[in-house]
């Protein structure tokens, strides 16, 4: 059955109603009519299966036939990610939400192409948050991730909640594997981290002095293997990893 996203907000399950692009794409585009069934989910875990009853110009009715709760990944893994060329970030944010990353945060680092400021990084912020819509639609998450408002590594490290392990992508010459941090990390702590968060620089790499001060907020820098990778795909190595080892 299709997938349909309704914010929280707007979730009121004995009166589901979608509207909006939602709407447009379910009327319009797939052309679904009274009593098709359709599955609606808030983001949030929440999920319902529905019945359409009825559909005008501007909204779809449903009527709740089943719903269910869908329980968080085991571990909640935050995505920074400086900011590359062209549309590459599209598919990085499409991947993370796929692979099962629980926020994005996309970081404006130093060598950082792309320049923004207030009322275009809201404008990418809103177009990176209808990506992960789609793609949550279409994997079948029903935990949606969250993409920030860009901000500097700064902003973002002084902001941001604690975590139980810091990340930093890295290529220097000391920086670590990844398995073997999380082996250290279980032998000291008795379990596997809960709350992680994974930085991941631009073309180029973060600089020396952003480096610097992901260190001195905790991050550990680990190597991605001897081969240099694109953004792209340093994104999906790493949360594919975390991935494998942490989520289940």
């Amino acid at each position: 059955m299709h997938r349909f996203y309704v914010a929280p907000a707007n979730w009121h399950p004995d009166a589901l109603v979608l509207t909006g692009a939602e709407a447009h794409h379910c009327r319009n585009v797939l052309r679904l009519e009274p009593a098709d069934r359709v599955v609606v989910f808030d983001g949030r875990g929440r999920e319902i299966t529905a019945e359409i009853i009825s559909s005008d110009t501007a909204e779809i009715h449903l009527r709740k036939l089943h719903d269910a709760q869908t329980s968080p990944l085991r571990c909640r893994i935050t995505l920074g990610q400086a900011i590359p060329k062209g549309k590459n970030m599209d598919l990085i944010v499409q991947k993370a939400v796929e692979i099962g990353a629980a926020e994005i945060a996309p970081i404006l680092s130093d060598r950082t192409v792309v320049r923004l400021d207030e009322e275009s990084a809201a404008s990418k912020q809103a177009k990176w948050q209808t990506v992960a819509i789609e793609a949550a639609k279409q994997c079948g998450q029903n935990w949606l991730p969250q993409v920030q408002v860009p901000q500097t590594l700064a902003q973002f490290l002084q902001d941001h909640r604690r975590f139980d392990l810091q990340l930093i992508g890295s290529l220097q010459s000391d920086a670590v594997h990844l398995k073997k941090i999380l082996a250290q990390f279980s032998t000291e702590h008795g379990d596997r981290p809960s709350n992680v968060l994974m930085l991941v620089g631009p073309e180029g790499d973060f600089t020396p002095a952003e480096l610097s001060l992901a260190r001195s907020q905790g991050c550990r820098p680990i190597t991605l293997g001897p081969i240099v990778l694109r953004v792209e795909t340093a994104s999906i190595y790493c949360l594919s990893i975390l991935s494998y080892e942490l989520l289940v």
